[in-house]
């Protein structure tokens, strides 16, 4: 599922937020902003794109560098929230 989800959050990057590197290219730890370039904007609209195609909440809380760093880290992130939230409902 973890190699899935970093496929879907490159693929989500390059089609989405319009990142400059190929797919193909982007390493599971390369840093959002200081090597794939995302600005402030950018990391809001994909906290937003995670939240409708991830089905997950991403409070203000979590929101945060450490969970946004790199594609690897979002995706375990995403895949924290997953199971947390089920395990709520």
């Amino acid at each position: 599922m973890q190699e899935e989800l970093t496929s879907t959050l490159k693929k989500m990057l390059v089609t989405n937020l319009f990142v400059e590197t190929p797919e193909g290219q982007i390493g599971e730890d390369d840093g959002l902003q200081s090597v794939l370039g995302l600005d402030s904007v950018g990391f809001l609209e994909l906290r937003v794109l995670c939240e409708e195609r991830f089905q997950v909440r991403i409070t203000d809380e979590d929101f945060n560098p450490d969970n946004f760093r790199t594609v690897g880290k979002l995706a375990s992130f995403i895949t924290q929230l997953k199971s947390s939230q089920e395990s709520v409902a």
